[in-house]
């Protein structure tokens, strides 16, 4: 899904060039707006390694699809506000190519956002965004009698591209991706074993309703 995004944002932005309405749709300034979806957190492939009694574990955080929708407004033609959330996503973690430990996570990202076609009747909408990303991690399991897992929390920075395609005043087709900085420092039993660096993309389509 990594490889198709990119072919399909280079779309709607060469589309954007030319695709207008005859009828103003007053995309801009003022709208409150959310987007609804099914989005996969993808973690980067070699999320670090684990020190531990049993030897340098090699970790490999796995992908995870959920439901997941999107808060904004637009206090200007071109600018808005965007807070990604989503039900709780959950990844099987595995340690030397061994299932051995899973976590839940939320990963709730505010972004500020430009849209270089806002205020005009272009019916595709391209966007960019940058902001910061809070993850939360919890329900972590290893599957080694009497060793308990901990994840801390992280903050990050986050990256997102974009695309509505209006069907109408209020309802609109939508595409977008994040790239998040997400690290972990994982614990066994309270000892610090080492980094996890998740280092996702977020990759959501759906619908976008705005007000």
């Amino acid at each position: 899904m990594r490889k198709h995004f990119p072919t399909l944002l280079a779309a709607g932005l060469a589309a954007a060039a030319f695709t207008t309405s005859t009828q103003a749709l007053a995309y801009g300034a003022g709208d409150f707006f959310t987007r609804l979806g099914v989005a996969k957190v993808a973690p980067k492939s070699d999320n670090g390694n684990l020190d531990t009694a049993l030897g340098n574990l090699a970790v490999d955080v796995q992908d995870d699809t959920n439901f997941a929708f999107t808060l904004g407004y637009r206090f200007h033609d071109n600018v808005g506000v965007e807070l990604l959330a989503a039900l709780p996503f959950e990844h099987d973690i595995n340690l030397d190519g061994q299932n051995l430990a899973s976590t839940k996570h939320l990963p709730p990202t505010l972004t500020v956002q430009y849209y270089p076609l806002g205020g005009t009747a272009a019916l595709v909408q391209p966007y960019v965004g940058v902001g910061i990303n809070y993850t939360r991690f919890s329900s972590e399991k290893l599957d080694i009698d009497g060793i308990d897992l901990d994840l801390s929390s992280s903050w990050g920075a986050a990256g997102q591209v974009g695309v509505d395609v209006l069907i109408d005043d209020n309802w609109a087709l939508n595409a977008a991706a994040w790239y998040i900085d997400i690290e972990t420092d994982a614990s066994l039993n309270g000892t610090e074993v080492g980094t996890v660096k998740i280092d996702p993309w977020v990759i959501m389509g759906g619908i976008s309703y705005r007000f």
